[in-house]
């Protein structure tokens, strides 16, 4: 469909439907579109180095909420030594890198770090506390740094209960900020997790570097809280990037049940490859289009609902114009903007992003709201349907915006 074919909201919203009921996007223009999208808004990279059994997967599980299971088949595998792990797999909001067998075999650390110089990244090193033969990790920390001074490093010391004596608990408040470490540690731990610092105080580069002590578990290992300096870990990673993570993964704080976490992390990923489609000139329309279509399938799917011909009539119908003919609006300024020599380059380009974006964010949010409701035999109701999509467009347009600037900058 071309833009000179949509001439009101009611061409658009019909050929909306048609999209849902009816998808004939080229694969071949999608699959580009897509490649070029994600050069524009690049996956961030965690960069997760350590020894086997350190405890990296249990950093990804807890970040993520993701089961230790779903975890161990999404691996797959990037460089000779390497193997990464999307988050969620259809439209990533962060990539974890895992490299294996630090202190096993010989390691070369160039391939990664080509890997991940292009990316976003945080480098995380995990060390278990009570594992003292560390120097495989900091031989390779030093190659690291010395070729890039400027990358941040998290250093995640793990396992802290392994050296409690007797039966201790873990101890309330989580008391590993303070600098030196409180007498309330016991000493046998106090004095590995210092030795662990100290031999790494001496590495090069000028970026800063964070300690965090933490005892992810799982439930049925019965140490309570099993995320224990969680908390310290997100403060950490937040401290050291501007990728606003916790919040793209987790949603907003009243975002607890497992149905609305999970659809969250799936809209706010479909949102952002949207918002690197909207970017491009002019084909965004096509690509925009059949993501929007693939979360609303997705969402379906999640909340065990028949994504068919009578529940997208149903959707759209309550939908109705007034999302129709504001999502217009914004797909003609923005495509008019994004041809306009130089401007739209630039803020043109930028208006594009956060707009694809912003629309498929608060599209996704209002259907959570139908899905669940459809869920639980409740009746939909068209004026809620239609505030939520217009509370999370404004919301979400704004955090889309701040967030591309930071990445143009």
């Amino acid at each position: 469909m071309k833009l000179g074919d949509l001439k009101n909201w009611t061409d658009y919203w019909e050929q909306l439907r048609t999209a849902l009921l009816e998808p004939s996007v080229d694969k071949s223009l999608l699959e580009a579109s897509l490649r070029e999208a994600r050069a524009k808004m690049p996956v961030p990279v965690l960069w997760l180095l350590g020894k086997t059994q350190s405890g990296k997967t249990s950093i990804i599980r807890a970040l993520t909420g993701s089961a230790a299971a779903e975890i161990g088949n999404g691996f797959q595998p990037c460089t000779r030594s390497a193997r990464f792990y999307d988050f969620p797999a259809e439209a990533p909001l962060v990539r974890f890198l895992d490299t294996r067998g630090l202190g096993e075999v010989a390691y070369d650390p160039a391939d990664d770090m080509q890997y991940c110089e292009a990316q976003a990244h945080l480098l995380v090193a995990v060390m278990k506390v009570a594992d003292v033969h560390q120097a495989a990790v900091f031989d390779v920390l030093q190659a690291i740094r010395r070729r890039h001074p400027e990358w941040p490093l998290l250093i995640v010391q793990t396992g802290l209960h392994e050296l409690y004596p007797g039966q201790c608990a873990h101890i309330q408040p989580w008391p590993y900020g303070s600098d030196p470490l409180p007498d309330s540690i016991p000493l046998d731990l106090r004095r590995a997790l210092q030795a662990q610092r100290a031999a790494l105080e001496p590495l090069p580069g000028f970026a800063p570097v964070r300690w965090v002590a933490v005892d992810l578990t799982l439930p049925e290992d019965g140490l309570a809280p099993p995320d224990y300096g969680l908390e310290a870990l997100w403060q950490a990673i937040e401290a050291l990037t501007s990728l606003g993570l916790q919040h793209q993964l987790s949603g907003d704080q009243e975002v607890q049940d497992l149905y609305a976490r999970t659809a969250h992390q799936h809209i706010a990923g479909y949102a952002l490859t949207a918002a690197g489609l909207g970017a491009l000139p002019v084909v965004d329309w096509v690509a925009v289009s059949a993501v929007q279509a693939k979360l609303l399938h997705s969402l379906a799917l999640l909340y065990g609902q028949r994504w068919d011909k009578s529940t997208i009539t149903e959707f759209t119908g309550l939908a109705g114009a007034g999302i129709a003919s504001g999502y217009l609006a914004r797909l003609l300024s923005r495509t008019v903007a994004k041809v306009i020599p130089v401007f739209g380059q630039t803020v043109g380009a930028l208006w594009g992003a956060s707009s694809s974006g912003a629309t498929t964010y608060a599209l996704g949010k209002a259907a959570i709201y139908f899905f669940t409701r459809r869920k639980d035999g409740l009746n939909v109701d068209a004026d809620t349907l239609r505030q939520i999509y217009a509370a999370e467009l404004e919301r979400s347009a704004s955090i889309l915006k701040d967030r591309l600037r930071g990445k143009s900058a």
